[in-house]
């Protein structure tokens, strides 16, 4: 698979030092909490939620949510919430994770949808962050990565369902973007 990458952006290497730092800082913030729930938007940020948990020195609750974003190759503007939490958050100290943070309408949608079930506090976190394709005023509050506008595959992140199993990030190879299925 790596053979369909035109690059890689992100190392293995790096993401695992980068979620190490992230956990750190993250159970620092959180050290006089009684305990973290964490919310993730599956399928994407699932690899990246898993690795990053098992480094919280904290007690966590965890959750999905699985949000669709995407119609085809085209982000909705209205991302649509496909199922619901399966526990309560109300009083709780909240911490949404996302695989990539781009348009911002899904994290603006999910963070909305989250402050009605009434949290402690609200917080997220993405891998990756870009920066130049938002379309509403939305920030995550940890961001693994900030990239460039290129589509990215790997580490969860994915392409008609394929490439969440690369231990890297990379650029998928322009010929592959547009496969005849899609056009």
């Amino acid at each position: 698979m790596h053979r369909d990458l035109q690059r890689i952006m992100v190392s293995e290497e790096a993401i695992r030092e980068r979620v190490v730092a992230l956990s750190k800082e993250i159970s620092k913030d959180y050290r006089k909490v009684e305990s973290l729930t964490v919310i993730a938007i599956v399928n994407g940020a699932l690899m990246f939620a898993s690795d990053l948990i098992r480094r919280f020195n904290m007690p966590v609750r965890f959750d999905t949510l699985h949000v669709s974003s995407h119609n085809d190759r085209e982000s909705r503007r209205d991302p649509e919430i496909i199922d619901s939490l399966r526990i309560s958050l109300r009083g709780h100290d909240v911490l949404v994770i996302d695989d990539i943070l781009d348009t911002g309408n899904t994290l603006l949608r999910v963070k909305e949808m989250l402050r009605k079930a009434e949290p402690a506090s609200l917080k997220s976190c993405v891998l990756l962050d870009k920066k130049e394709r938002r379309e509403v005023e939305v920030e995550a509050d940890y961001v693994g990565f900030t990239i460039e506008d290129e589509f990215v595959v790997g580490y969860g992140l994915d392409f008609g369902e394929f490439y969440r199993n690369l231990p890297c990030i990379g650029v998928l190879k322009a010929e592959l973007q547009n496969p005849p299925i899609f056009q």
